[in-house]
C-alpha cells in the first residue's frame, strides 16, 4: 500500500555514493553496504582469530604482532590458493616453477 520502506542502510548507502561522487572519488569496494563486500576479510579475520588470537594469552603487543606476521607468512599465504598464481598455492606454484627451470 505505501510501497517498500527505505531502510536506514539503503539511505546511508545512497548518501555515501553522493558524497564520493561530489568529491570526485571512487569507492574501493562494490556497492556501498553490499553483503559480499566484506566476506573475504571476515573469512581472513575468522581464521586469524581461530589460529592465533584464541590460542593463548599474549604478554605484549609486540609478541602478538610477531605471532600474527608469522602466521600470515608461514601458514595463511603459503596454503591459500591465489588467482595470480593460476589458483595454486604459493608452495604448489614454487614446486612447478622450480621443476620447470631445472629441466
Amino acid at each position: 500500500m505505501f510501497g517498500r520502506p527505505v531502510e536506514s542502510a539503503q539511505f546511508r548507502a545512497k548518501k555515501v555514493l553522493r558524497l564520493l561522487k561530489h568529491h570526485g572519488l571512487v569507492g574501493s569496494m562494490g556497492r556501498a553496504y553490499g553483503a559480499g563486500d566484506n566476506a573475504s576479510m571476515e573469512s581472513f579475520f575468522a581464521l586469524l582469530q581461530k589460529n592465533v588470537l584464541n590460542t593463548r594469552r599474549w604478554n605484549s603487543r609486540e609478541e602478538l604482532r610477531l605471532a600474527i606476521v608469522t602466521w600470515i607468512e608461514t601458514k595463511y599465504n603459503r596454503r591459500r590458493r591465489q588467482r595470480a598464481l593460476g589458483k595454486l598455492t604459493p608452495v604448489e606454484f614454487e614446486m612447478i616453477y622450480t621443476t620447470a627451470n631445472a629441466a
